[in-house]
């Protein structure tokens, strides 16, 4: 019974962990010890920090076994490399968007009483710049890796141009070019984004591949001329009307014949599975005004309201690696 209870506990004070990383990744420890090891005393000089709250931050992060501690010096372990902006596959980014949302999960038990959650009438809420860099940055973390699983998974060489709504940095249109050299792209965000989608599809060597174009799909009309568009991690952060709605402006925008690739959590009909989809609609609930996940029975009739047809799911994952497919008729 008592390693029962244990096992109830460690879930139960499973925050604590979460936000010793959180605060440390806000303080940029992780960097600044890659940089140069440390002493508390010398670390806490340097940043102003208090010496006494920093020691504990920085035995706990070696207990974690993510620092190294000698004789009252630390230094990266291994693992906690990952965690400095420094590595090449940092996961840094994506720490700091979920220290972004460290103050929304806080507000869950108002949320359930009086169903009062995020405040902005459509999508993720981001406040300002450095929120923007640091979720772009996050979602390039995410769609490292899986992007090139999903354009390797999904049959794209039939298509002459793809439509990245949302596109981001360029993460999924850098993986489907590569993939499908003889496709173009326009990727289509907003404004402040596209700097960064601008470098990162440069750096790949596909500028003269990809059309970068500004706007806002909840509001403005989408780029024509296209036969595949990609709804990357978007439709969670919809409500159901906000996806018709887009699904509609997509099917207004694509050629004849074209066809609309989803890719998200897709939640069997109890919504119980996958599990981490059942936990990311939660995220939703405090994040947005409407978003959720939804199913393929939901997906599929939401998309033919909005007029496409032939709708199947091209890939059942386990994440937010599943794929709906729907066909402009």
């Amino acid at each position: 019974m008592l390693g029962k209870q244990e096992a109830i506990m460690a879930d139960a004070r499973a925050f604590m962990k979460s936000r010793v990383l959180l605060t440390a990744a806000e303080l940029d420890l992780f960097t600044r010890l890659d940089e140069k090891p440390g002493t508390a005393p010398k670390l806490a000089a340097e940043t102003g920090l208090n010496e006494r709250a920093l020691t504990r931050i920085l035995d706990a992060l070696a207990a974690f076994q993510l620092l190294n501690k000698q004789g009252g010096l630390y230094n990266l372990a291994e693992q906690g490399k990952f965690y400095s902006s420094h590595h090449p596959e940092t996961v840094l980014p994506m720490i700091r968007h979920m220290n972004h949302l460290w103050d929304k999960w806080g507000q869950l038990t108002n949320i359930v009483r009086d169903g009062v959650g995020a405040d902005r009438d459509s999508g993720i809420q981001v406040e300002d710049d450095d929120d923007w860099n640091s979720f772009i940055d996050a979602m390039h973390v995410v769609g490292r890796h899986l992007s090139q699983q999903i354009a390797d998974a999904y049959d794209a060489g039939r298509f002459r141009r793809l439509l990245d709504i949302g596109g981001g940095s360029g993460t999924y249109t850098i993986a489907f070019l590569n993939k499908n050299p003889g496709m173009s792209a326009v990727l289509f965000d907003f404004a402040k984004v596209l700097p960064l989608a601008q470098a990162r599809i440069g750096a790949a060597g596909l500028a003269e591949h990809v059309e970068l174009m500004a706007g806002d799909f909840y509001t403005d009309p989408l780029p024509a001329g296209c036969d595949l568009a990609l709804l990357s991690a978007i439709i969670h952060q919809n409500s159901p009307d906000e996806n018709v709605a887009l699904y509609r402006k997509i099917w207004q925008a694509l050629e004849p014949g074209g066809v609309v690739l989803i890719r998200d959590y897709i939640m069997d009909e109890s919504r119980t599975a996958p599990a981490p989809g059942a936990l990311f609609a939660i995220n939703m609930l405090v994040a947005t005004k409407g978003g959720g996940t939804y199913t393929f029975a939901e997906t599929r009739a939401a998309l033919e309201q909005a007029g496409f047809g032939g709708v199947r799911l091209a890939r059942e994952g386990q994440g937010m690696d599943s794929l709906v497919e729907a066909v402009k008729g």
